[in-house]
């Protein structure tokens, strides 16, 4: 029997939905030779992550073994896929490979990062291979909610794997290439040992809806709009963003593009050829002299980001544009769940300045990129796959979609995150565990999760803090009295006292009492002081918040 192995080690997107980082090896236990499949991100939340701007798989693991890695595939340019790329390349240095747009996505991620773009190789569509170490790698189209979206075909000595990479049946995309199960029958006709396979829909029972089946409600809607309409989708779903635009068009309004992400996703899908058809658009300062209801914006910010054009005109004037009483304002788009607070949030604000807000929650103007239960039962019908390894899902999808596989008589396994499967045998099992995690990006810095810098931020959020300040001098004397700062808290205790004046007398009194081995150790001191703030402001206002103590000494 060969000592080689072929393994499957999910990073980030198995167990939960974004994040996405798969590693597949090929060779000798713990010298496999490596590619990586996707680098993407997820994205914070208040409750979670305060202050955080990204959300990035942790590849220590992988890090590690940089010398292992043969190349990077990128099957397309959602976030989720590809938002990590150019933040955590430098870290494993190895050549990337994409389609054409997906490709212009990740040159310009790549610059924006001062990395190079040279790094990143454009290749073409399956018969085309790209050899990687032990591996054979080829781009086979299937139809996403993004241009030239792909599964990946990897063969090795050890058996070929198809990595569905996200997708759905759509033979009429209106943008990107229509599912073609031709050309996926003549990919798999040799045989294929795994289908590493999207769960995001395993639960929705209907047959999944084209994107054409959207043009004639979209367009009667904005029709019917008596002033300015204003419509946001995933910046990335260039074929919602045609559609919309027409719909305008159509309607004798013209189009703005606000928000820079979708002007990016419009300006790469007609550099690429991928877009060869769309409506002329105007700057929001051309907007600003066009009546309103001859105009129609289309604006990022669908799932309720804070910074993004959605939020900022739902608060108010936006690149000198306002919404106002009467407007129609169109979510194409399904809230990704986490987000709804959010989402909702938005809604309330728009009502308020009286505008009409149509959502998606009647399945009429937004349908999913990602393939239902019927779709992903007819993928494993298609591939006849010898094992089913579920992914891109929480841990629910992926139970599920492992049920949905074995009905068929296909060995499957629930492999989440940090799991490492052995697939060079005739069923999948689990042979390692890798720790791994998240990290954050924090303005320019990145740190583990595990660093304590979020959740001393949740503390203070939920506690407040308190600010102490001493002087003490060369001769271990109080220099003054202690000084108290507060953040996040009331001023008056259930006393109704002033809450500093009652933190500085408790603590006036405590360092009369201390002793000189107190007054010279500045650990010692400081937990003193800690433990009065604390013990006070448990009986003035019922809470324990954090402390900080600045001790000063002068000679």
């Amino acid at each position: 029997m060969s000592e080689n192995r072929l393994i499957y080690l999910p990073l980030g997107g198995a167990g939960e939905i974004g994040m996405n980082a798969y590693i597949y090896g090929y060779g000798r236990a713990g010298k496999e030779r490596l590619i990586v499949v996707d680098l993407g991100v997820t994205f914070p939340d208040m409750d979670g992550s305060p202050g955080v701007d990204l959300i990035l798989p942790d590849i220590s693991w992988l890090i590690e073994r940089r010398d292992l890695i043969d190349a990077i595939f990128i099957t397309h340019a959602h976030e989720d896929h590809v938002g990590a790329l150019a933040l955590l390349w430098e870290k494993l240095g190895a050549p990337v490979y994409a389609r054409s747009f997906t490709a212009n996505i990740a040159r310009r991620k790549m610059l924006e990062k001062e990395q190079p773009e040279s790094v990143v190789n454009t290749v073409s569509i399956w018969p085309e291979i790209v050899s990687a170490g032990p591996f054979e790698v080829s781009f086979v189209p299937i139809s996403h909610s993004i241009p030239e979206s792909s599964a990946l075909l990897i063969s090795s000595v050890a058996g070929r794997i198809v990595h569905s990479g996200d997708f759905k049946l759509d033979k009429t995309p209106i943008v990107g290439e229509p599912f073609d199960p031709d050309l996926w029958r003549e990919v798999v006709r040799d045989g294929v040992k795994a289908l590493v396979c999207d769960s995001t829909n395993v639960f929705s029972r209907e047959p999944g809806r084209s994107e054409a089946s959207l043009g004639d409600e979209i367009e009667a809607l904005v029709a019917s709009a008596p002033n300015m309409v204003v419509a946001t989708t995933f910046a990335s779903n260039v074929a919602r963003l045609r559609t919309l635009a027409e719909a305008g068009e159509r309607a004798g309004r013209s189009i703005c593009l606000m928000g820079r992400a979708m002007r990016r996703m419009v300006d790469a899908a007609i550099e690429t050829g991928v877009l060869t058809r769309f409506p002329q658009f105007v700057s929001p300062e051309q907007a600003k002299d066009i009546p309103r209801e001859y105009l129609m914006l289309l604006v990022t910010g669908s799932q309720g980001e804070r910074r993004a054009a959605s939020a900022q005109l739902s608060n108010g004037k936006f690149q000198g544009l306002e919404l106002k009483e009467g407007d129609l304002f169109l979510f194409s788009s399904k809230t990704i769940p986490g987000n709804e607070r959010s989402v909702i949030r938005i809604i309330n604000q728009l009502s308020e300045r009286g505008v009409d807000v149509v959502d998606d929650s009647q399945g009429i103007y937004h349908v999913s990129g990602h393939a239902n239960c019927p779709d992903i039962k007819a993928m494993h019908d298609l591939v006849k796959p010898q094992m089913v390894i579920p992914m891109h899902g929480e841990h629910r999808h992926l139970r599920e979609h492992c049920k949905v596989a074995k009905q068929s008589g296909t060995k499957s396994l629930i492999c989440v995150n940090g799991m490492m499967a052995e697939i060079s045998g005739n069923e999948p099992r689990i042979v390692d565990y890798i720790d791994t995690g998240r990290v954050y990006l924090d303005g320019r810095v990145q740190y583990g999760a595990m660093d304590g810098i979020v959740r001393d931020r949740i503390r203070m959020a939920l506690n407040g803090i308190v600010i102490v300040n001493i002087v003490i001098d060369d001769e271990n004397d109080l220099l003054g009295e202690p000084w108290v700062e507060l953040r996040g808290l009331p001023e008056m205790g259930s006393s109704d006292s002033s809450l500093v004046d009652i933190l500085e007398e408790d603590l006036s009194q405590y360092l009369g009492r201390a002793g000189l081995k107190i007054l010279r150790d500045d650990d010692a001191v400081e937990a003193g002081l800690v433990k009065i703030v604390r013990q006070a402001c448990l009986s003035e206002i019922g809470k324990k918040p954090e402390v900080s103590v600045i001790v000063s000494r002068f000679s």
